[in-house]
């Protein structure tokens, strides 16, 4: 890849399309142009600063026209800290955009008939929609421009893309509903106000590394202070402060990270006031009891709680179980889509690779009397063998819904032994899941699409697909 300063500047360019990691696609005499922070039927200049044979990546210089899907951008800090990319997109864009993403994805690299495509289904809340945010300290702030003053303190904010040292001050993120603003306000104006510094990961130094804010649907909140020492003496005033000044904090936390890196997966999350988790609840499908959740500090739901509703609700559809079904989850997470199910079939086996997810698992079968599901961890590609399917029982059924790389050649062999009557295949990336469709393909067809929008104004979309045993 080539960087030449001397690239030309392309005039009256007309955006195209949609394209991968948010940017934006424009096509100039047989060169693909990439382009971050426009919108389709934008018209702009475009000042190239890389370029290969077939393709090249600029810059926007100058809107000469904009689309009639653009619109003005709600937080303060678009363009500069690397979320929300298409907030310049009007919302019915962005639906449109991911679900031709999903199309294109699955006819192009996995040739599947999308003919029982559905519209994908949008989010009803655009904004405040986030259920946890993790903000970062550092020492170093992120400049804006040329003639701003960086803070002596520091900052409090998120990183800025591919500086994994340089943190952007957030006055206001439009993605966590209130207290979330205010409190990252109040606690940083008071660590200003009582010298605690911010930390250097380059250096090492410092005390205040990360803050983490959850909510939930039921009302209660979390709060989680990183510090990268075990000095009480400043910790125990802060957290009295933030107790105080924030009387409808449930839960609150600390952590200490003495370690070289910010996560703290590892480590021992001490509760200072309130519960240990907060609650997160959900309605039953097709008239099944309501869900309870218990969230501890590291534990994994989804973000945007009421598309996890929907989501759900799309995989129990498409299940279609029966009472006497068996249904295998694989990578089950904290086991959520397994709870889902449990009523409407006869067992539930869910699998999963972390641990600490899988005891939260069995945390919440307990807590909402589920005694027909069975939690195991460990690598599904070892864990999924002949002999594992002899011992839990042949699935009627498999939900899968594995991480962006998809699943393992070998896991997909073994679904094609299993030979399960029906899989339900959830995915965040339907690049590899177009990949791992071809491959079901000699003994399943495809049934019903649904794309699902969990994160508004990124390009990410969830994917659901019906696969019917044929063989």
């Amino acid at each position: 890849m080539s960087r030449n300063k001397n690239l030309p500047l392309l005039e009256n360019v007309t955006i195209a399309d949609a394209g991968a990691e948010g940017m934006a696609v424009a096509r100039v005499d047989g060169l693909v142009v990439f382009v971050p922070f426009a919108v389709p039927g934008d018209v702009v200049d475009i000042q190239l600063y890389k370029k290969k044979k077939n393709y090249a990546e600029g810059r926007v210089e100058r809107l000469v026209s904009p689309s009639p899907h653009r619109v003005a951008p709600v937080c303060p800090h678009f363009g500069v800290c690397g979320g929300c990319k298409w907030q310049i997109f009007d919302y019915a864009g962005q639906l449109e955009a991911k679900q031709k993403q999903v199309r294109d994805n699955l006819e192009r690299l996995g040739g599947v008939d999308c003919s029982a495509m559905r519209p994908i289904c949008g989010s009803d809340n655009i904004y405040y929609y986030r259920n946890k945010l993790e903000f970062t300290f550092s020492s170093r702030q992120w400049l804006t421009s040329a003639d701003e003053t960086p803070s002596p303190w520091g900052a409090l904010g998120f990183h800025v893309p591919m500086m994994f040292d340089k943190v952007l001050p957030i006055e206001h993120c439009a993605l966590q509903a209130d207290p979330s603003n205010a409190i990252r306000t109040a606690v940083r104006d008071y660590a200003i106000s009582h010298g605690l510094e911010c930390y250097d990961i380059r250096n090492h130094t410092g005390f205040l590394r990360n803050l983490v804010i959850r909510t939930s649907s039921t009302g209660e909140l979390m709060v989680i202070v990183i510090v990268a020492e075990p000095d009480m003496a400043r910790l125990t005033p802060l957290l009295d402060y933030v107790k105080d000044t924030f009387p409808q904090i449930t839960s609150l936390h600390y952590v200490v990270n003495e370690k070289l890196n910010d996560s703290y997966s590892d480590l021992a999350v001490e509760t200072y006031f309130g519960k240990g988790y907060i609650e997160e609840r959900m309605e039953g499908y097709n008239g099944s009891k309501p869900l309870t959740f218990k969230i501890n500090p590291k534990s994994f739901y989804q973000t945007n709680s009421a598309q996890a509703q929907r989501l759900y609700s799309f995989v129990a559809e498409m299940a279609e179980l029966q009472p006497t079904d068996t249904v295998y989850d694989l990578y089950t997470g904290t086991g959520t889509i397994a709870l889902f199910l449990a009523d409407k079939c006869r067992k539930v086996v869910g699998i999963e690779y972390v641990e600490e997810a899988i005891a939260d698992a069995r945390v919440n079968a307990g807590v909402n009397g589920l005694d027909n599901t069975v939690f195991y961890a460990g690598d599904m590609a070892k864990v999924l063998t002949p002999e594992f399917v002899a011992a839990n029982g042949r699935p009627d059924v498999v939900i899968t819904d594995p991480p962006r790389a998809g699943m393992h050649e070998r896991v997909v062999r073994q679904l094609l032994d299993m030979k399960p009557r029906k899989i339900v295949y959830v995915s965040c990336n339907p690049a590899t899941q177009a990949r791992d469709l071809q491959m079901l393909a000699e003994a399943y067809r495809v049934g019903r699409i649904q794309p699902v929008d969990m994160f508004p104004h990124t390009q990410h979309v969830e994917n659901i697909v019906e696969l019917f045993l044929i063989k």
